[in-house]
């Protein structure tokens, strides 16, 4: 029977394969690092050879060359210059329209405000008289306190409020076996009028010579006007 047969390794062919890995080269550590730095400097050199070449270039430019380059930089200034002034205008452009939105929300609230007050919805504050109608024989009908209620509007008030009630313009003034009934409520003497306005104006239209204390004081009732600094009409219209 017939085969290959394997001759085993001498000791002197062991020793060479010894020998050949031995001088192999190897990367270390080192020599990585080594190679790194030496990539990195060549990369600084590069670049400064780049500029020293820019500089070179522009020490050596002609002098066409140069007012070329001027000119292409005065350009850019210029673009840079209208680039600026054009967003300069478009932040004051947008601070002025913050500013008209704020001074319109502020227009608005007030409006609102004001409208709040005329409708009787929101209180009010401010300088003012307070009418006090003193009536014991409850001789004051409903067409005395339209009287009154006109007299004030028409002597600037802003605001009136009869005791608990907050007169506005669809108020409604009735005559009742029990007394002047004013949207719903029926009021007993005496009677306290406050209203929000210039108080010396509404003061002197009420005193005026056959005006609403000259009235008043036909049909037995007492009228007397306080002007204050500072009333409060805090009775608010229903819903």
């Amino acid at each position: 029977m017939t085969g290959e047969s394997t001759t085993p390794p001498t000791t002197t062919s062991i020793e060479w394969r010894r020998v050949r890995s031995t001088l192999k080269p190897r990367a270390t550590l080192a020599q990585i690092s080594v190679g790194l730095l030496c990539a990195v400097l060549g990369f600084a050199v590069a670049l400064q050879f780049r500029s020293t070449r820019g500089e070179v270039a522009l020490d050596t430019a002609s002098t066409t060359d140069l007012v070329g380059i001027l000119d292409d930089l005065g350009q850019r200034s210029d673009q840079l210059s209208a680039e600026a002034q054009r967003l300069e205008q478009q932040r004051a452009a947008l601070a002025g329209g913050a500013g008209q939105r704020a001074a319109a929300l502020s227009q608005a609230r007030q409006r609102l405000q004001t409208l709040g007050i005329l409708a009787g919805t929101l209180p009010a504050q401010g300088p003012g008289i307070v009418l006090t109608v003193d009536d014991p024989g409850q001789q004051v009908d409903a067409a005395a306190f339209l009287g009154i209620v006109a007299e004030l509007r028409d002597a600037g008030a802003e605001a009136i409020q009869i005791d608990d009630v907050r007169v506005v313009a669809d108020t409604s003034f009735v005559d009742a076996s029990a007394g002047v009934v004013v949207d719903g409520t029926t009021l007993s003497p005496p009677y306290e009028i406050t209203a929000i306005g210039d108080p010396t104006t509404m003061a002197s239209a009420l005193a005026i010579p056959g005006g609403v204390l000259e009235s008043l004081a036909r049909v037995g009732a007492d009228g007397s006007v306080a002007q204050r600094s500072s009333v409060t009409v805090d009775a608010l219209k229903p819903p």
